[in-house]
C-alpha cells in the first residue's frame, strides 16, 4: 500500500524542482501502490525520470498517456502524446514519434477537452516545415499554433510558438523582431510560468541563436541566466551538457580557454548521462580549444565528433584546414555551407570563408564576400556583428593596397573586441594593424601591434597564431632590415641617435636589461663590437 507521505514528499519535491527526489519518492510509491497511480502522478514521474536522465522516461510516459485514456482525460492523454512524439524526434526516432503525433492528432480531433492541446500539436508540424526549408509554411503553422495557445491558455504552446516565430525571423536577417520574441518568452520563462521542458528548450534555443546574430550582450545575459537556472537544479541531467557548452562558449570568447575546455568536457559527460542535445555544442567547443591551442590531432577527433551528431562543425573544421596548410579543403568546406545557408548563417560563416579566400590570393573573392557581409549588416549593427564586420574589411583593403582605409577600420574592430572582453580576436585585428603600420612606414606602431599581439597569444596559449606570427616578423625583418628584428631596428636607431640604453629604455618601456639583451643579439647578428661601428652601419643601411 503507497503511504500518503511518499507521495507528499514526491509532489513537494516536485514543486520545488528537486527532480531526483521527486523521482525517487514517486518512483517507490509507484512500486508500493497496491493499483496504478493517478495519471498525473504518473505524468509527474515521466518528467522527473526525463530531467535526471533515466531511461524509463518515454515508458513511464507511455503509462501516463494510457491512464489518462482509461481516466477519460483527453487533454492530458494528447499532451502527453504530442510530448512523446517530440521527444522521439530528438532522439532520431522518426517513425516513432510520427506514430505519436498521428495518435494525438486522433484524439485532438475527437473534440472536447482535448482541443486545448491543439497548439502544442501543431508544434512539431511547424519544427518540420521549418527544419525542411519551408519557412513560410513554418511561420503559418506556428502563427496557428500561437493563436490556439492564447484561445485555451496553453503557456507552453504560446512560448513554444513564439520561439519558432522568433528564430524565423532572425534567420531571415530581421533578428530585432525576432529576438523582441525571445525575450517575451523568457519574462514566462523566468517568472516560472512555464513547465520544466520548454523552459529548458526556451534557454537553450535562445543562447544558441543569440551566439548565431552575434548578440554577445544577450547571448552572456542568458547563459548566465541559464547557468543559475541549472545550478538550482544540480541532479537535473536534461539541459544541463547544453548549459555547460554554452559556458565553454562564454569562456572561449573571453579568453579563459583552459575553464571553456573543462566545460565542454563537463557537457560531454552530461551528453553521456542522456543530455543528448549536448553532444554537438560539447564536441565543437572542445574541437575549438584544440585547434587555437595547435593540438590539430585532438581539433580533428573532436570535429568529426561534433559532425557525427548530424550537424556540420563550420568554420570550425575549415578553419582546421587553413592551419593545416589546407586551403583548398577549407574553400571548398566553406562555399558548400556557404551555398545552402540562410542570412543569419551566411554572417557567421562569411568571416572564415573570406580569410581562406585572402590566404590563397582570391582578393576578388574576398571583396565580393565582405561587399555582401556589408550588405546584410543593419543600420546598427550588434558591437559583436559592427566587430566582425570591421575586421573583415580591414583585411580585404588591406590586401587591396588601401593601408590607411584598412588600419582605420582594424583598429575600430580592435576597439571594440577589446571592449566586449574577447582577447583573440583583438590580437588578430592588432597583427592586421601591424601590417598596414608597416605598409605605412610607421615602423614603431608596427612594432607595438606586433609586440601587443604576441604577449596576447603568448597568455591566451594560442601556439599556432604565436608561430604564424613569429614567422611573418622573421619574413617583414629579413626583406625590410636584413637579419634584424623589428623591435631590433628601434633600438638600432635609438643608439644611433646618441640614447643610453636607460633612455632606450624610458623610450620603448622596456627594462634596461631588455634593452641590453636586444643589442647583444644585434652585435652577435652583424658582427660588431661597439655602439659607433652599430651607428655607421644603421647609415649605411638607411635604418636612419
Amino acid at each position: 500500500m503507497t503511504s500518503p507521505d511518499v507521495v507528499e514528499r514526491g509532489l513537494e519535491a516536485y514543486a520545488q524542482q528537486r527532480w531526483r527526489e521527486a523521482f525517487d519518492a514517486l518512483t517507490e510509491a509507484d512500486a508500493d501502490a497496491e493499483t496504478e497511480l493517478p495519471a498525473d502522478l504518473i505524468s509527474r514521474l515521466a518528467t522527473a525520470a526525463i530531467l535526471v536522465g533515466d531511461p524509463s522516461g518515454i515508458d513511464t510516459a507511455t503509462r501516463a498517456h494510457e491512464a489518462f485514456l482509461r481516466a477519460g482525460d483527453g487533454a492530458g492523454a494528447a499532451r502527453t502524446a504530442v510530448w512523446i512524439g517530440m521527444h522521439l524526434l530528438d532522439e532520431g526516432e522518426v517513425a516513432r514519434a510520427g506514430g505519436w503525433i498521428a495518435r494525438a492528432q486522433r484524439i485532438v480531433g475527437s473534440g472536447g477537452d482535448a482541443e486545448s492541446v491543439g497548439g502544442l500539436l501543431l508544434i512539431p508540424e511547424a519544427m518540420g516545415a521549418l527544419y525542411g526549408g519551408d519557412p513560410t509554411r513554418a511561420g503559418e503553422t506556428f502563427s496557428q499554433a500561437l493563436a490556439l495557445g492564447e484561445r485555451f491558455d496553453d503557456r507552453d504552446a504560446v512560448a513554444l510558438a513564439r520561439m519558432g516565430l522568433g528564430e524565423i525571423e532572425i534567420t531571415r536577417g530581421e533578428s530585432e523582431a525576432g529576438f523582441a520574441l525571445f525575450d517575451e518568452v523568457m519574462v514566462a520563462v523566468t517568472a516560472g510560468e512555464l513547465s520544466p521542458v520548454p523552459s529548458g528548450i526556451a534557454y537553450c534555443e535562445v543562447i544558441g541563436l543569440c551566439q548565431v546574430a552575434f548578440d554577445f550582450s544577450r547571448a552572456r545575459e542568458w547563459t548566465l541566466a541559464f547557468d543559475h537556472w541549472c545550478s538550482a537544479h544540480p541532479d537535473m541531467v536534461a539541459f544541463s551538457g547544453q548549459c555547460h557548452a554554452q559556458r565553454a562558449a562564454l569562456y572561449r570568447l573571453h579568453g579563459a580557454w583552459q575553464e571553456a575546455f573543462e566545460a565542454a568536457t563537463a557537457a560531454l559527460a552530461r551528453a553521456r548521462r542522456g543530455n543528448r542535445d549536448a553532444f554537438y555544442g560539447a564536441w565543437y567547443e572542445q574541437g575549438e580549444i584544440q585547434r587555437l591551442r595547435g593540438e590539430f590531432d585532438g581539433a580533428e577527433e573532436s570535429y568529426r565528433h561534433a559532425s557525427e551528431t548530424g550537424y556540420p562543425p563550420e568554420p570550425g573544421l575549415a578553419l582546421l584546414r587553413l592551419a593545416q596548410g589546407r586551403s583548398r579543403s577549407a574553400q571548398s568546406l566553406l562555399r558548400e555551407a556557404m551555398a545552402s545557408a540562410a542570412v543569419v548563417d551566411r554572417q557567421r560563416l562569411a568571416p572564415a570563408l573570406i580569410e581562406v579566400e585572402l590566404a590563397m590570393h582570391d582578393t576578388r573573392a574576398a571583396r565580393e564576400l565582405v561587399d555582401e557581409l556589408i550588405a546584410m549588416t543593419p543600420s546598427a549593427p550588434k558591437p559583436m556583428l559592427r566587430a566582425v564586420v570591421d575586421g573583415a574589411e580591414g583585411a580585404v583593403l588591406l590586401e587591396e593596397g588601401s593601408a590607411r582605409d584598412a588600419l582605420d577600420r582594424l583598429r575600430r574592430a580592435w576597439t571594440t573586441w577589446h571592449e566586449l572582453d574577447i582577447p583573440y580576436e583583438a590580437a588578430r585585428c592588432r597583427v592586421l594593424a601591424a601590417r598596414a603600420c608597416r605598409t605605412l612606414g610607421d615602423e614603431a606602431s608596427a612594432s607595438m601591434e606586433f609586440d601587443a599581439a604576441r604577449t596576447a597569444f603568448a597568455e591566451l596559449g594560442a601556439a599556432t597564431d604565436l608561430a604564424r606570427l613569429d614567422a611573418l616578423a622573421r619574413s617583414i625583418s629579413n626583406a625590410a632590415f636584413g637579419p634584424l628584428t623589428a623591435r631590433e631596428v628601434e633600438v638600432v636607431r635609438l643608439v644611433a641617435a646618441g640614447k643610453t640604453n636607460r633612455a632606450i629604455a624610458n623610450e620603448l618601456y622596456l627594462s634596461e636589461k631588455t634593452v641590453a639583451h636586444h643589442l647583444s643579439n644585434v652585435f652577435v647578428k652583424l658582427a660588431l663590437t661597439s655602439r659607433a661601428a652599430l651607428t655607421a652601419y644603421a647609415y649605411e643601411h638607411a635604418l636612419v
